[in-house]
């Protein structure tokens, strides 16, 4: 799973997910990309899934860049625990991913593969993406 290295502080305060996306917003390294339509938290797991998918259906040809990195921790309780007793403990990292941001990338492949590809990803993903081109 994809997480952080080191962070400054373990536990992180809820941020908003208003707004749209002024960064990764363009394709920079492949010819295509998989851009997200909506706002949405997208888990480790869930990227892992993704990749997994993508790589599988290209047969390890071409190359698959990932754009988004889980870096926000989310913290839980266990499930009969009274309220209350402080903020619960790390239990895993998202990734926070507004309208408009470009999440994987592929190059190498032809048109067809990377969208089918692209497709398997974005039904792994609890945000509606979109299919797009470098031209």
């Amino acid at each position: 799973m994809l997480m952080p290295k080191k962070t400054k502080w373990r536990k992180d305060h809820k941020r908003s997910r208003g707004g749209k996306a002024t960064r990764n917003i363009n394709i920079s390294f492949g010819s295509y990309g998989l851009k997200s339509l909506t706002e949405c938290w997208v888990t480790s797991r869930q990227i892992e899934a993704a990749r997994k998918v993508m790589t599988k259906y290209t047969a390890k040809g071409g190359q698959i860049w990932i754009r988004i990195f889980p870096d926000k921790p989310v913290t839980a309780h266990g499930g009969e625990i009274p309220m209350g007793k402080g903020k619960g403990a790390v239990d895993y990292y998202v990734a926070i991913v507004k309208p408009g941001t470009i999440m994987f990338e592929m190059g190498g492949v032809t048109k067809e593969i990377a969208d089918k590809a692209m497709n398997l990803a974005a039904h792994k993903l609890p945000v509606k993406c979109l299919f797009i081109s470098k031209d």
